[in-house]
């Protein structure tokens, strides 16, 4: 275990080399400090961080996770969306209370909570102040074993192994194949039970409303309208069987409507999901399949098509509420594997998606990412990571926000994507 000389080192130079590569010790900067305006001004932040998992978060000098916590600081979101950081059922502690005086719920979900109260709530460097945040999370389909032969590879993998454990400087673990025989098999793809799930955090003086949250986890692919379930290209069967098919969920991961109230009292529902990639598949397209038919799902809902939720209630979202889509979406409109252009045919283009304004890097020409287009996300050039507001929203403002230098060490293979929005 590192001395505490070390890890404050360590830690120094990681806050020095993110304020001097993205700016945050500038008092003007144009992404470094929460919008002061009215009450229904929100600042609405997504950010896949790579893979993050309980041992990720048990000590608090992970570099990783501080370039994250420093990254969130500066920002400054009202509304953040975690993309893969593991549900932690079978994986962490259960109870107690949080550095923050709130519980942590028994049972699992307790990572987005420790990531908010060991890293964004810890002052790293005199510029940025520490941020409390509430965290929601919820099961996901990732690593849960299915019991049948999904990939048709004539094995049903039950058991998954023991996952690699991370790199010492942070970076994630690389899939074995044993693991991703496992994945490939489970009602979402994940090495473990909960790995990739999710995790929403709001600030304070914004509250979840807990009691009306509906999540979608168990939500059938089959119930979807036109769901196009794949198709064996040899044989012209249908990939699943019956007896999958009627059971196979539709979230890889899960798809979650959380109402959040303002300040001044409004709900705002918060839909989040992070649809499984177009890829890592073959002829029958049954993972570009899933992930158009993952986003048709939120297409659907919010143009009034009644869902039946985990809770068993039977509703659409009602047509005057107002929503912001948040996520990683694992497809571009413009490139890439995904089957008909999902976000634009189905949210993009809604009536109910105010899709005026798409955040670009802010100096996409930096000749470390001179292979990137304005628009990507991703450090491996696509724009698969959204914030969709509905037309009740005006859009004041918004970026990607990449690290400005080569040797700084990335956090993860997503940029941060932030939109700033005004409730009419």
């Amino acid at each position: 275990m590192k001395s505490l000389v070390s890890r404050v080192f360590s830690t120094s130079i990681t806050v020095a080399l993110f304020c001097l590569y993205a700016g945050c010790s500038s008092p003007d900067s144009t992404h470094g400090s929460r919008l002061e305006t009215t009450a229904d001004t929100l600042r609405v932040m997504t950010f896949n961080l790579e893979d993050v998992r309980s041992a990720d978060l048990r000590f608090s000098d992970n570099q990783r996770l501080i370039s994250a916590a420093v990254t969130i600081q500066h920002l400054h979101p009202d509304i953040l969306l975690l993309n893969e950081i593991a549900f932690d059922d079978a994986f962490g502690p259960s109870g107690g209370v949080s550095n923050s005086g709130n519980p942590y719920p028994t049972g699992g979900g307790l990572h987005g909570q420790m990531f908010a109260d060991s890293f964004i709530a810890v002052q790293h460097t005199q510029d940025l102040a520490p941020l409390t945040y509430r965290a929601f999370m919820a099961p996901s389909n990732t690593g849960l074993a299915s019991g049948f032969d999904l990939d048709h590879d004539g094995h049903a993998v039950l058991e998954y192994p023991e996952p690699p454990a991370a790199a010492e400087d942070g970076t994630p673990a690389v899939q074995t194949n044993e693991g991703r025989a496992y994945g490939n098999d489970s009602w979402g793809f994940g090495t473990f039970p909960g790995q990739y799930a999710m995790a929403l955090l709001v600030r304070d003086g914004l509250e979840l409303d807990t009691e009306n949250i509906r999540t979608f986890q168990t939500f059938k692919w089959k119930d979807l309208d036109d769901p196009r379930p794949p198709v064996n290209p040899e044989t012209g069967d249908p990939w699943y069987s019956p007896s999958i098919w009627t059971q196979f969920p539709l979230s890889s991961k899960s798809h979650w409507d959380i109402p959040v109230r303002l300040q001044s009292g409004r709900i705002v529902h918060i839909l989040a999901s992070h649809p499984t990639p177009p890829a890592f598949d073959g002829p029958e397209m049954r993972n570009r399949l899933r992930n158009r038919a993952e986003i048709k799902f939120w297409g659907d809902y919010i143009s009034g098509v009644d869902v039946l939720d985990d809770q068993l209630r039977l509703l659409s979202l009602s047509e005057d509420a107002p929503f912001i889509i948040l996520g990683d979406l694992n497809a571009d409109p413009d490139e890439g594997s995904a089957i008909d252009d999902p976000v634009g045919t189905f949210l993009l283009s809604n009536p109910r998606v105010n899709a005026s304004f798409t955040p670009l890097a802010d100096d996409p020409t930096l000749y470390v990412y001179r292979s990137l287009d304005a628009d990507d996300t991703a450090a491996w050039g696509m724009r698969v990571d959204y914030v969709l507001p509905s037309v009740d929203f005006d859009i004041i403002g918004g970026a990607i926000i990449r690290m400005r230098k080569p040797d700084f060490r990335p956090v993860s293979d997503h940029f941060p994507v932030y939109l700033d929005l005004v409730l009419d």
